[in-house]
Protein backbone atom coordinates (compact mmCIF):
# COMPACT_ATOMS: atom_id res chain seq x y z
CA UNK A 1 0.00 0.00 0.00
CA UNK A 2 0.99 3.81 -1.01
CA UNK A 3 1.83 5.53 2.53
CA UNK A 4 3.25 8.66 0.67
CA UNK A 5 1.90 11.16 -1.71
CA UNK A 6 4.74 13.04 -3.27
CA UNK A 7 3.92 16.63 -5.95
CA UNK A 8 5.55 15.07 -8.65
CA UNK A 9 7.72 17.79 -10.07
CA UNK A 10 10.00 17.06 -6.91
CA UNK A 11 10.95 13.45 -7.99
CA UNK A 12 11.71 14.72 -11.31
CA UNK A 13 9.00 14.94 -13.53
CA UNK A 14 8.64 17.77 -16.31
CA UNK A 15 4.95 19.02 -14.82
CA UNK A 16 5.51 22.41 -13.97
CA UNK A 17 4.15 25.46 -15.56
CA UNK A 18 7.54 26.53 -16.95
CA UNK A 19 8.05 22.51 -18.96
CA UNK A 20 10.32 21.85 -16.12
CA UNK A 21 10.77 19.78 -12.47
CA UNK A 22 12.01 20.61 -8.96
CA UNK A 23 13.84 17.50 -8.25
CA UNK A 24 14.32 17.32 -4.63
CA UNK A 25 17.11 14.80 -3.34
CA UNK A 26 16.04 14.37 -0.20
CA UNK A 27 12.21 14.00 -0.67
CA UNK A 28 14.06 11.52 -3.52
CA UNK A 29 15.34 9.64 -0.82
CA UNK A 30 12.42 9.54 1.27
CA UNK A 31 10.41 8.28 -2.15
CA UNK A 32 12.71 5.46 -2.51
CA UNK A 33 11.92 4.24 1.41
CA UNK A 34 8.71 4.76 1.03
CA UNK A 35 5.82 3.72 -1.89
CA UNK A 36 5.00 6.79 -3.28
CA UNK A 37 2.33 8.27 -5.41
CA UNK A 38 3.28 11.04 -7.63
CA UNK A 39 0.45 13.48 -7.98
CA UNK A 40 0.57 16.72 -10.33
CA UNK A 41 -3.09 18.39 -9.09
CA UNK A 42 -2.33 20.81 -12.17
CA UNK A 43 -2.05 18.20 -14.38
CA UNK A 44 -4.85 15.95 -13.24
CA UNK A 45 -7.10 19.27 -13.41
CA UNK A 46 -6.15 18.94 -17.34
CA UNK A 47 -3.60 21.93 -17.66
CA UNK A 48 -1.16 21.76 -20.23
CA UNK A 49 2.87 21.74 -19.60
CA UNK A 50 4.16 24.50 -20.38
CA UNK A 51 1.55 26.80 -19.91
CA UNK A 52 1.42 30.28 -18.19
CA UNK A 53 2.06 30.61 -14.24
CA UNK A 54 -1.27 30.93 -11.74
CA UNK A 55 -1.45 32.68 -8.60
CA UNK A 56 -4.58 32.24 -6.08
CA UNK A 57 -6.39 36.10 -5.81
CA UNK A 58 -8.25 37.33 -2.83
CA UNK A 59 -7.24 34.40 -0.67
CA UNK A 60 -5.99 31.17 -0.60
CA UNK A 61 -6.52 27.49 -1.45
CA UNK A 62 -9.41 26.91 1.07
CA UNK A 63 -10.88 30.31 0.35
CA UNK A 64 -11.02 28.90 -3.71
CA UNK A 65 -12.47 25.34 -2.42
CA UNK A 66 -14.95 27.40 -0.88
CA UNK A 67 -15.31 30.00 -3.55
CA UNK A 68 -13.72 33.24 -1.75
CA UNK A 69 -11.37 33.49 -4.26
CA UNK A 70 -9.86 32.28 -7.85
CA UNK A 71 -6.45 31.29 -9.42
CA UNK A 72 -6.13 33.53 -11.83
CA UNK A 73 -2.96 32.74 -14.90
CA UNK A 74 -0.35 35.30 -15.44
CA UNK A 75 -2.30 36.25 -18.98
CA UNK A 76 -5.58 36.68 -16.81
CA UNK A 77 -6.86 33.93 -17.58
CA UNK A 78 -9.07 32.39 -14.72
CA UNK A 79 -8.19 28.26 -14.02
CA UNK A 80 -10.27 28.49 -10.98
CA UNK A 81 -11.76 25.30 -11.90
CA UNK A 82 -8.92 22.89 -13.41
CA UNK A 83 -7.07 23.88 -9.98
CA UNK A 84 -10.53 22.42 -7.84
CA UNK A 85 -11.06 19.49 -10.23
CA UNK A 86 -6.82 18.93 -10.06
CA UNK A 87 -7.05 18.80 -6.36
CA UNK A 88 -10.36 16.80 -6.31
CA UNK A 89 -8.35 14.06 -8.06
CA UNK A 90 -5.51 14.24 -6.68
CA UNK A 91 -7.82 13.88 -2.90
CA UNK A 92 -9.25 10.81 -4.79
CA UNK A 93 -6.44 9.09 -5.77
CA UNK A 94 -5.10 9.43 -1.54
CA UNK A 95 -7.85 8.48 -0.46
CA UNK A 96 -8.04 5.22 -2.95
CA UNK A 97 -4.28 4.44 -2.36
CA UNK A 98 -4.75 5.06 2.53
CA UNK A 99 -2.53 7.98 1.85
CA UNK A 100 -2.25 9.64 5.31
CA UNK A 101 0.75 12.35 4.56
CA UNK A 102 2.22 14.22 1.37
CA UNK A 103 4.64 16.30 0.35
CA UNK A 104 4.16 19.01 -1.92
CA UNK A 105 6.05 21.86 -3.50
CA UNK A 106 6.44 24.89 -1.63
CA UNK A 107 4.51 27.73 -2.62
CA UNK A 108 2.80 26.61 -5.53
CA UNK A 109 -0.67 27.74 -6.42
CA UNK A 110 -1.74 23.79 -6.05
CA UNK A 111 0.48 22.49 -3.22
CA UNK A 112 2.23 24.91 -1.65
CA UNK A 113 1.78 24.35 2.29
CA UNK A 114 1.88 27.56 4.53
CA UNK A 115 2.96 29.94 2.15
CA UNK A 116 1.99 30.71 -1.34
CA UNK A 117 2.79 33.33 -4.02
CA UNK A 118 0.67 36.63 -3.18
CA UNK A 119 -1.58 36.69 -6.44
CA UNK A 120 0.65 39.48 -7.71
CA UNK A 121 3.10 37.89 -10.00
CA UNK A 122 6.13 39.51 -8.29
CA UNK A 123 7.36 36.66 -6.70
CA UNK A 124 5.95 38.02 -3.21
CA UNK A 125 4.20 34.93 -0.64
CA UNK A 126 2.30 35.30 2.17
CA UNK A 127 0.63 32.50 4.38
CA UNK A 128 -1.65 30.15 3.10
CA UNK A 129 -2.11 26.94 1.37
CA UNK A 130 -2.58 26.08 -2.05
CA UNK A 131 -5.64 24.48 -3.75
CA UNK A 132 -5.05 21.01 -3.60
CA UNK A 133 -2.91 21.05 -0.23
CA UNK A 134 -6.06 22.96 1.22
CA UNK A 135 -8.23 19.79 0.07
CA UNK A 136 -5.97 17.16 1.28
CA UNK A 137 -5.85 18.99 4.58
CA UNK A 138 -9.56 19.30 5.37
CA UNK A 139 -10.05 15.65 4.84
CA UNK A 140 -7.15 14.42 7.33
CA UNK A 141 -3.80 14.39 5.42
CA UNK A 142 -0.67 15.73 6.87
CA UNK A 143 0.27 18.19 4.47
CA UNK A 144 4.33 19.66 4.41
CA UNK A 145 6.69 20.87 1.66
CA UNK A 146 10.21 19.70 0.67
CA UNK A 147 11.32 22.36 3.19
CA UNK A 148 9.85 20.92 5.75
Amino acid sequence: MTKLAVSACLLGRPCRYDGGSKAHGAVQALAEREEALLLCPECLGGLKTPREPSEIVGGDGADVLAGRARVISRAGTDVTEAFIQGARVALAQCQKAGIEEAVLKARSPSCGSGSIYDGSFCGKTRPGWGVAAALLRENGIRVRSEED
